[in-house]
């Protein structure tokens, strides 16, 4: 018993592969909002493809193991609508927007609240509970398609504009609509999935999240590029590098099943908090330089 308490307490506990997952964001993030300087280098996103996945995995640690699944998933939903109807307002309503037409499309929380109902789904499919199980697995994923068809619908109205709006507003708040997502979407939802499903089979969990992420990013990539004139492979190394989130894989094998101290609410405030405040510095930064 002693050996084994030993052993998991070697490993990263849940706190350690957060700081893991926020240093890296940050650097990602770092690039992601001051590259127009040429003075952050490329490397900085490069490392920073293995904090997605990372806090991906948190999540479904977190939502396996929370007493209150409702309270967990308003909270991320608050994050993900705030963040949302600013990025709504920026993109329609042109408010808030940097001189050079920049703004921030980090929706990570859009993809949590699509995949937390999709999870709860599964579960509810697992107690037989077939009728809830079956629409909080199938209406997130099909929603965007039931919204291109009432957006085409709403074209053909009088009031075309407001309905558009509406319909624009509640995909980026409310409803999220999993094909608006830069920060994610269709294929990192996917990886989430199969997480959820193999959870408590590390090494399955591990093979799948490898196997998927090389598919989704690397492969699929691959072959669109490879057909474009001048493509050289090592571009696959050097601009299409979405696919070094792979190397995540390392920090979740060692993993070691224990919650760690601190940082409960640490990244639910962190996340929103320094994407808008490096926003500000950034717009600051290029007003200075231009």
């Amino acid at each position: 018993m002693e050996t084994t308490e030993m052993m998991q307490k070697r490993g990263i506990s849940g706190t350690g592969l957060k700081w893991i997952a926020l240093v890296t964001m940050v650097l990602d993030h770092i690039h992601y909002f001051f590259g127009f300087t040429g003075a952050v280098p490329e490397w900085f996103s490069m490392v920073g493809r293995v904090s997605a996945p990372l806090f991906l995995f948190c999540l479904v640690e977190g939502f396996t193991h929370t007493h209150d699944r409702r309270r967990y998933f308003l909270r991320i939903w608050c994050i993900s609508a705030g963040m949302g109807l600013l990025q709504f307002l920026m993109m329609y309503g042109g408010i808030g927007v940097r001189p050079d037409g920049f703004i921030p499309m980090n929706a990570v929380f859009m993809n949590f609240v699509i995949l937390i109902i999709v999870w709860q789904g599964i579960d509810w499919l697992k107690s037989k509970r077939i009728l809830p199980g079956l629409l909080a697995v199938v209406l997130p994923l099909a929603w965007p398609f039931l919204f291109a068809f009432l957006y085409s619908m709403a074209d053909a109205t009088p009031m075309a504009w407001l309905l558009d709006s509406v319909l624009a507003a509640l995909a980026y708040t409310a409803l999220p609509v999993w094909f608006f997502i830069a920060d994610g979407g269709v294929f990192f939802i996917l990886i989430g999935i199969a997480l959820y499903l193999l959870h408590g089979r590390r090494g399955l969990q591990a093979a799948a999240y490898v196997v998927l992420t090389m598919v989704f990013y690397f492969v699929l990539p691959y072959m669109q590029l490879s057909a474009v004139p001048g493509f050289r492979f090592s571009q696959m190394f050097t601009v299409a590098y979405e696919w070094f989130g792979v190397l995540s894989v390392v920090p979740m094998l060692l993993y070691n099943g224990t919650r760690g101290r601190g940082m409960k609410k640490l990244f639910y405030i962190f996340y929103p908090a320094h994407v808008y405040v490096f926003y500000a510095l950034s717009w600051g930064l290029y007003l200075l330089l231009n």
